[in-house]
């Protein structure tokens, strides 16, 4: 079995998880010291782990656990106690696991909280007598939002991605035929205002609905935003009167005089075949990437110089 290389932002989390654990663990270990001599008193436990929310705002929840994971202290939170927890048993919790197998101190991976339903995590980190024995743990749960980030998200290279879709709409493929859709008898048309949309109107990014005929664009005036345009505004050139004249994108890596030939790629793989054929594409002239996706549910991201590289022969084995 080869293996499985992590992507861009599964690394980026790796590095982060592993800055946010040397964060934590100091501030847990020394807190984990402040609670030894305090064992078996929970009232004073609890006004304790009460201070730590006026020194570190990421805490979400603090408790302690007795050296067989029952929980000796009320869930504090900065507001409340949470003193129905009294007496819970954490020991069959996986976070709790790595500590009772001996790790001093343990991260989790992230999850979805079960009443807030918020990416969270759990932090154990042992609580240790004068002469090192285990006499309990030190919980303390973070929601994601809360904890510090400490690096910026830096992606690679992107590849060739292909995903597989809906099996149900696979396993009837034979059994359908394409239709000729209102985009699909004005093809050539709609293909050239889109050309000029991008080159000349500021749409960065496109995406063409081939079988329902529209489109959806994003400009670079109003990014966060989208504009879906129906066949008939499609059709009618009058359209680049409503987006301002724009100088090509700046930071566009595609240059111009190749989006004509991949909207023409498109128009060979949405006729090249009556039962598998391309249901919609788009193309972003930022970052190069082309997403496809077929009658069969099938999707491909790829680059637009890979993309231009392949013909009909790569696609349906046939020229």
């Amino acid at each position: 079995m080869t293996e499985k290389i992590p992507t861009d932002i599964q690394a980026h989390v790796a590095r982060q998880r592993h800055t946010l654990k040397l964060l934590l663990a100091d501030d847990m270990h020394k807190l984990a010291q402040r609670c030894q001599p305090l064992m078996d008193q929970p009232q004073a436990l609890e006004k304790l782990l009460q201070k730590q929310f006026s020194k570190r705002s990421f805490f979400k929840y603090l408790w302690v656990l007795d050296h067989a994971g029952i929980q000796l202290t009320a869930t504090v939170s900065r507001k409340k106690l949470k003193t129905e927890q009294v007496g819970r048993d954490r020991a069959a919790r996986p976070y709790l696991q790595r500590g009772l197998s001996g790790e001093p101190f343990y991260l989790s991976e992230a999850y979805i909280s079960r009443h807030r339903k918020r990416p969270s995590l759990t932090a154990v980190q042992v609580i240790k007598d004068e002469f090192g024995t285990s006499i309990g743990y030190l919980g303390a749960d973070f929601d994601l939002r809360k904890l510090p980030h400490t690096s910026k998200l830096k992606l690679g290279k992107k590849g060739w991605q292909q995903m597989k879709g809906d099996p149900a709409i696979r396993g009837g493929l034979f059994a359908q035929q394409r239709a000729i859709s209102a985009m699909d008898e004005k093809i050539d048309d709609v293909l050239s205002l889109m050309v000029e949309l991008m080159v000349a109107q500021g749409v960065f990014h496109a995406k063409l609905h081939f079988s329902s005929s529209r489109a959806t664009v994003w400009l670079v005036d109003n990014p966060y935003d989208y504009q879906i345009l129906s066949i008939d505004e499609l059709t009618d050139p009058s359209l680049c009167l409503a987006f301002p004249r724009r100088e090509y994108f700046q930071q566009a890596t595609v240059p111009p005089k190749k989006i004509k030939k991949v909207f023409r790629q498109f128009k060979k793989l949405r006729f090249a075949d009556e039962t598998i054929y391309l249901r919609s594409a788009s193309l972003n002239i930022v970052n190069g990437m082309i997403g496809l996706n077929f009658s069969c549910d099938g999707s491909h991201y790829v680059l637009y110089r890979e993309f231009l590289d392949k013909d009909n022969s790569f696609w349906f084995g046939v020229n």
